[in-house]
């Protein structure tokens, strides 16, 4: 029996932006998936999925984890033609959009089978095996999700604009900070996201230029501030991305409202994280108890649901 375990993500900083080129801040936050791999005499793959879901995640991705899973036995070199294996998933991560959970669900994999064949992964490589996992997914990944669950800690990426690999680069903070999820129950389609702030930057390019200006000075004050744990100043800038990530229209009614509750119950910060117009936001916390508190509060705001968890290690 192998067992592995994949973090899940959240972006920080970098949203639409970092399809321009600019720098992005991910985190491998600390829930997890957990992956077991047992061998069986009769060839083929079996899954037992429990991990907890948003209502129907798992319906919807079914097609997508199969063709994830083989790409990573391919990857892994696992031949089950003969004798197969059981897979089962775990772990108190959630399966929804937007925290990583096919990224975290491929690491795990690739671990666990890591674990039981002896194949002498190092992590650069579960990374690699996660990557093709990924593809099942997404099609071609830029690869941030992957590797913020491999290594967790920060992420520091930037895509090349000319087709060439992206940049990353790995930060451990010297502590866990604590985070809040909320899910406003709403989904928005990345790709006709991405295209209203691309005709938006297309058809007023100073008004853009300005944004992004701000943002680039922003993201890398950010790196700095959480380097140095200068929590107060991370949330400032957390609440200046919001506000231009609003200018850019890719917020929504509740996606605001769920980040006013947070800042007025306690978040040093609040911010929409990932796509947009729905999805999550993230709330940074000065303190478990300070992280509880903002939770119950987005809750009672109408929250679709809620993670308490913790980034940075």
């Amino acid at each position: 029996m192998g067992t592995g375990t994949g973090k899940g993500k959240t972006i920080l900083f970098g949203e639409h932006f970092v399809v321009y080129g600019y720098p992005a801040l991910a985190a491998g936050i600390a829930a997890e998936t957990v992956a077991v791999v047992t061998r069986k005499e009769e060839p083929g793959w079996t899954l037992d999925d429990q991990r907890p879901e948003m209502p129907g995640y798992k319906k919807e991705k079914a097609e997508e984890q199969r063709i994830s899973i083989e790409n990573v036995l391919r990857f892994c070199g696992i031949d089950v033609s003969k004798q197969g294996i059981h897979i089962e998933f775990g772990g108190n991560l959630v399966c929804a959009s937007g925290i990583g959970a096919s990224a975290a669900s491929c690491v795990a994999l690739a671990r666990a089978l890591n674990d039981e064949f002896g194949l002498g992964f190092d992590d650069e490589k579960i990374n690699e095996a996660a990557y093709e996992g990924e593809k099942g997914y997404h099609g071609t990944p830029s690869g941030i999700d992957n590797t913020a669950s491999t290594f967790g800690g920060l992420v520091w990426y930037v895509r090349n604009l000319e087709g060439g690999p992206p940049t990353f680069e790995r930060i451990k903070l010297s502590r866990g900070v604590d985070l809040v999820i909320a899910a406003t129950g709403l989904t928005a389609s990345t790709r006709e996201v991405v295209g209203d702030v691309r005709r938006k930057k297309e058809s007023n390019p100073e008004w853009f230029k300005e944004i992004v200006t701000e943002y680039d000075g922003l993201v890398r004050s950010a790196r700095e501030a959480l380097i140095a744990l200068d929590l107060k100043k991370v949330g400032e800038l957390m609440n200046r991305n919001h506000e231009l990530l609003q200018e850019l229209t890719v917020s929504c009614e509740e996606l605001d409202n769920l980040v006013g509750i947070a800042r007025e119950n306690g978040a040093l910060g609040a911010k929409l994280t990932g796509t947009g117009r729905g999805g999550n936001m993230i709330a940074l916390a000065e303190s478990p108890q300070a992280a509880q508190d903002i939770g119950e509060a987005l809750k009672r705001g109408g929250a679709a649901a809620v993670w308490i968890t913790s980034f940075g290690l």
